[in-house]
């Protein structure tokens, strides 16, 4: 998968599309999906065009890579999270389900979540 600067992700972040922004910094920006799956359920991305974790880890810089996991920890616990306990959950590639070509990590919780992977037949 290649970077598609056109994607919703990065529309997002040019601002041409607004989110219910829950917090942003200079690495991060954090907003509730439009389709919740939980109570809680916020996306977080990277301000870089990066399609995947592999491709994250591989070419953002270190500090990049901190800045985006402490955004994803600060929005945790903002969002009351870090006692109850919540779910990350990255899609990387078409066999995952991921939909957008830009790096993202799902963040649920709010509500005791369901197996992590339902059981298909």
């Amino acid at each position: 998968m290649t970077y598609d600067h056109s994607n919703i992700f990065a529309r997002i972040l040019r601002k041409e599309i607004p989110s219910r922004t829950v917090y942003e910094d200079d690495y991060a920006l954090a907003f509730h999906d439009i389709a919740p799956q939980a109570p809680i359920h916020v996306l977080v991305i990277p301000k870089g065009p990066y399609v995947s974790i592999a491709d994250f880890s591989a070419t953002a810089s270190a500090e990049e890579i901190t800045g985006f996991w402490r955004a994803v920890a600060k929005v945790a616990e903002d969002e009351g999270l870090t006692k109850e306990g919540f779910r990350l959950i990255s899609n990387s590639g078409a066999n995952s389900g991921q939909e957008v070509p830009h790096f993202h990590v799902h963040l649920f919780g709010g509500t005791t979540l369901g197996p992590l992977l339902s059981k298909k037949s």
